[in-house]
């Protein structure tokens, strides 16, 4: 059966319990054994896909079609472990189960509370797949004292105590702040974050202290000794240049053994970080440099297109360069030339989104793309915004739009190269959808196979004519248009297994345009880079290398 590793956060949010787990997760790994990471998160959507990207950052999809927190994408991307829809619940969908469960009569006619029904349905969740792995890490959204996380810390106090001694612990994340005015770090948030997890009956085996300053020895003694925390269990956690230092940062501070220590693991195995240190390596050692644009419309928030960032981060580091990615309003192109603000860069790159706003700038973007030779690399909307530029300017649809705008407004304005999706084939059954239906978790979500034309650049970059990749989109390219944009040079080189659905274009006789209908970012890693983005970034530092 697993052990537990519970980790929990204090004083503030935003604190990085997130990148602490994944990179334990991954410590974990380098001893040998096997994990499996899991976020809970008190808020009361069911989940976040109809939550605004401002709002909560990116929205993570599973294979299996879960909507998920952004954190899952840090699990992934450090552990290689894919994440599933049994690793990801929010006090919504709790709550939801719960209601659904009353009024089936599942509870004989007894008064619904929050203990025992709710905190048993948390129990139960944390219990799916205990027996696949030797270390379940559950992290726990929000900070302690937060109203909405009551029901979360009670179901754990009760899990821990249920199950045999030395099974869980509970890893508590906290902040040191530091006053300038008396140039000292302050250890009493630490201290009453701490008492405020005691006083719901938990207490912390291993403390994590974020810091922006070096934290002396006696004020961990000081933590230590107040908190109830051996001293060799007080982490400190300083910040890093990138986020992929942070394996064999917590591994320099003693992270993964302290872990090891409070589970009373001894002798530990000891841990093989050649995989992190040659990621470490080829950030840090980069011999070159590109510039890519990403031009969408959730700019002001970079965790809007976390994934995409970090999946050209995997680019450069498997051509050993730095990408320098910059982020542009696409709507300021639909007033200006986006000549002058795009000529400085060695590839464009145009990513999801929703509503039509910023549309006709992301069509400029691909057409100046088109036009200077640039590289390519268009994102489900951004596929999308390049069939409408294609059919527009290549095969004289003047009018080519998107059924999705013209929902929005309430009129047709647009001949609809791109339409409401229906129905599709996800396995063995047809998935029918109607424009009224739900917004929830109602779009085609999660992983589905795609044919690639023998040849094309596509089946060139990926070495195969079958892949298989992760979706989040209601709306798709138009096949009836597929053989006049083909005849214009715009060939629909990967399809669905059917045949019905594009999946893939690409411009005949272009160095690198490329849109995609799914998300390839969501499957890249720091030591597999996604091939897409590994190749995309090869023909920027081509691109560099002729200016």
């Amino acid at each position: 059966m697993a052990r537990y590793i519970f980790i929990t956060g204090g004083v503030v949010s935003s604190l990085g319990k997130g990148l602490a787990s994944a990179a334990l997760g991954a410590l974990l790994q380098a001893r040998g054994y096997s994990v499996r990471l899991r976020k809970l998160d008190p808020y009361l959507n069911v989940d976040p896909g109809t939550m605004s990207p401002f709002e909560h950052g990116e929205v993570f999809v599973t294979d299996d079609g879960a909507e998920t927190d952004l954190d899952l994408g840090h699990y992934e991307r450090f552990t290689g472990v894919s994440a599933r829809k049994t690793d990801s619940i929010s006090s919504g969908r709790i709550y939801s189960n719960v209601l659904e469960k009353e009024r089936r009569g599942d509870y004989l006619g007894k008064t619904i509370q929050v203990v025992p029904h709710v905190t048993n349905e948390i129990k139960d969740f944390l219990r799916i797949g205990e027996s696949e792995c030797d270390f379940m890490l559950c992290e726990i959204g929000g900070t302690v004292g937060d109203i909405e996380g009551l029901p979360f810390f009670e179901a754990i106090r009760q899990f821990i105590h249920e199950r045999p001694r030395g099974e869980c612990i509970l890893m508590h994340l906290t902040l040191l702040p530091y006053l300038a005015a008396s140039g000292e770090l302050k250890t009493k948030p630490t201290q009453h974050s701490v008492k405020e997890l005691q006083s719901i009956g938990l207490a912390p085996d291993v403390l994590v202290c974020r810091s922006e300053h070096p934290i002396p020895e006696r004020e961990l003694e000081k933590i230590a000794l107040f908190c109830n925390v051996r001293k060799q269990a007080v982490v400190p956690a300083y910040d890093l240049k990138t986020i992929y230092e942070a394996p064999l940062a917590y591994h320099r501070a003693g992270l993964d053994q302290a872990v090891l220590n409070a589970f009373g693991i001894e002798p530990a195995p000891k841990p093989n970080l050649a995989r992190w240190e040659d990621v470490m390596d080829r950030i840090t050692n980069p011999e070159g440099e590109v510039r890519v644009a990403i031009v969408g419309k959730y700019t002001q928030l970079e965790d809007a297109y976390k994934s995409i960032a970090e999946a050209l981060t995997h680019g450069g580091m498997a051509n050993r360069v730095k990408v320098r990615a910059e982020w542009i309003n696409s709507e300021i192109f639909e007033k200006e030339d986006p000549a002058p603000h795009l000529e400085r860069f060695q590839a464009i790159l145009v990513p999801g989104g929703f509503g039509e706003r910023g549309t006709e700038g992301k069509i400029k973007a691909a057409q100046y793309a088109r036009e200077k030779g640039i590289p390519y690399l268009g994102i489900c909307l951004g596929m999308q915004m390049a069939v409408i530029e294609a059919a527009r300017n290549l095969a004289g649809l003047s009018d080519a739009g998107s059924e999705e705008f013209d929902h929005e407004a309430g009129a047709k304005r647009f001949t609809p190269v791109v339409y409401h999706l229906k129905e599709w084939v996800q396995g063995n059954h047809v998935v029918a959808r109607k424009l009224g239906d739900d917004k929830g978790g109602t779009m085609r979500l999660g992983a589905y196979d795609a044919a690639l034309v023998p040849g094309s650049k596509v089946a060139e970059i990926y070495g195969s004519t079958r892949i298989e990749e992760r979706h989040r989109h209601r709306y798709e390219v138009d096949t009836q248009f597929k053989a006049q944009l083909e005849s214009c040079g715009l060939i629909f080189s990967g399809m669905s297994p059917d045949g019905r659905l594009p999946e893939i274009v690409e411009v005949k006789g272009h160095p690198w345009y490329i849109g995609v209908q799914f998300h390839p970012e969501l499957k890249s890693k720091p030591f597999a880079p996604h091939p897409l983005f590994a190749s995309f970034v090869e023909a920027a530092v081509g691109v560099s290398r002729l200016v």
